[in-house]
């Protein structure tokens, strides 16, 4: 996803990355549109880690919610037109008052034997874009129109790898603080009843009268949080399975804590009367 404007930069990391743009232009010669993807760590330092000399699909995106055509203006740029004399303002471009969110669309349904997981190679089909005053609001509309179904009420299963148990307990407590009953995997529900939360159990692919692939095919869990650990080959196998049957019954699964978080905020922020059955 990508959200305008920028919701967690400080104005120092913003003027960093402002001065590193314009020197990286300058230096290279540029004329035209250019893609650079920063990366800031938990200190704040910037990074640059790559820098294309090409357009990208968040030009259309920013175009669009700022009202300033950015691929005509290059395009005169590259022709000799300078923006001074096309009128256009040097620097940083006000930001907008609303909040808009790009998320990807993706056609899993429709392409069998293909895992949802994501990585960096490019896998969406299409995006939508959700506008609003608020940020949880803009969230809310661009999850609606990429399909999302955000029930208010209903059971969450997490069947998380060993490496993000840590990070995934909080967003159970949320999903269990809004009313949502919770539903994982063996290794899952002993770690969250080990820290407080009680979680209904269900057995593994194989095991067992009713699995987790019986609790999806019965669509008795509204979303599904899924992350798996490299260093087991089965694991991987196992949540492949579960994240094609999520798919193919239209349940909303999220491979990313970051996607689940985004979601947990827009539940929150809906002030639903939720009810756990």
């Amino acid at each position: 996803m990508a959200v305008y404007p920028p919701i967690s930069l400080s104005e120092e990391t913003r003027n960093i990355i402002v001065d590193y743009t314009e020197r990286i232009g300058r230096g290279l010669d540029i004329v035209g549109l250019y893609n650079i993807q920063f990366v800031v760590d938990q200190s704040g330092k910037v990074f640059v880690l790559e820098v294309n000399p090409r357009s990208s699909r968040t030009v259309p995106f920013l175009s669009k919610i700022t009202g300033m055509p950015m691929a005509d203006l290059a395009t005169q740029a590259i022709l000799g037109v300078s923006l001074t004399k096309q009128n256009i303002p040097l620097g940083l471009l006000p930001e907008e008052k609303q909040y808009a969110v790009k998320m990807p669309v993706f056609s899993f349904g429709k392409l069998r034997k293909v895992d949802i997981a994501l990585g960096p190679e490019m896998k969406s089909t299409g995006e939508v874009i959700g506008r609003d005053a608020s940020l949880n609001k803009a969230l809310y509309k661009a999850m609606i129109a990429a399909g999302f179904e955000m029930r208010e009420y209903g059971k969450v299963l997490f069947t998380i790898g060993d490496r993000d148990k840590k990070e995934a307990l909080s967003l159970a407590r949320r999903f269990s603080d809004i009313g949502y009953g919770l539903v994982a995997t063996e290794g899952t529900r002993r770690f969250l009843e080990e820290h407080g939360l009680k979680a209904q159990g269900v057995e593994k692919i194989g095991e067992g009268e009713e699995t987790v692939l019986d609790v999806i095919r019965g669509r008795k869990v509204q979303f599904v949080v899924n992350t798996f650990s490299v260093a087991k080959r089965d694991f991987i196998s196992d949540g492949f399975l579960i994240r094609r049957e999520s798919v193919e019954n239209n349940i909303p699964c999220l491979t990313s804590l970051d996607t689940a978080a985004a979601i947990l905020n827009v539940l929150e922020s809906m002030n639903f009367s939720v009810e756990a059955y």
